[in-house]
């Protein structure tokens, strides 16, 4: 039997077993991946969705959540997009690593309309499981060393809890060292 994951006072129960907490990409990738039983997920007031609400109302350290912005740039006509997750300590460093990686001249964040119309998720609650096929997972390489890690459903009512080192073994997913820069600590 699987041991679920526990963060903070996240209330969590296999994913597998609640198909109606995520958004149903992601319920059909969980479904289908050999690593599914080890994925946990949590109800959540959607109030909480956004990172420092989470943090504050649910005890869950800021360097175990995860974010996963959607990223896109251009070259010789041909649009790159990637899926960047990141610890919530951090940002991605979309002009500089992320640009590069894409090989574009200029990458910026997928529309928000977009983005929800592509992914089959809701904004503020993307997640790397279950992103269109063509996509690629760029994992920053912090992200692993997470024993514990929340991020996105695909919905802002829940929160996917997992082990950092499942992120990175994400099909497709690409550990990159210094995809992402530290977020100044508030005075």
């Amino acid at each position: 039997m699987t041991v679920l994951p526990t963060v903070g006072s996240l209330r969590t129960r296999p994913a597998l077993n609640a198909p109606d907490l995520v958004a149903p990409p992601v319920a059909a990738f969980v479904r289908s991946w050999h690593c599914g039983a080890d994925v946990a997920v949590a109800e959540i007031d959607p109030a909480l969705a956004d990172t420092a609400a989470l943090v504050a109302a649910h005890d869950v350290p800021a360097d175990a959540s995860a974010n996963c912005v959607v990223v896109a740039g251009r070259r010789e006509g041909v649009e790159r997009i990637a899926a960047c997750v990141v610890l919530a300590t951090t940002r991605a460093d979309v002009n500089g690593a992320v640009r590069r990686l894409l090989d574009v001249r200029k990458a910026s964040f997928l529309p928000t309309e977009r983005a929800v119309a592509e992914t089959g998720m809701e904004y503020g609650g993307i997640t790397p499981l279950g992103l269109p096929a063509g996509w690629r997972i760029l994992v920053d390489a912090r992200v692993p060393r997470v024993p514990v890690c929340v991020i996105g459903s695909g919905v802002r009512r829940s929160k996917l809890v997992l082990a950092g080192s499942l992120l990175a073994g994400l099909p497709r997913a690409e550990v990159v060292e210094g995809l992402a820069v530290d977020v100044p600590a508030n005075p």
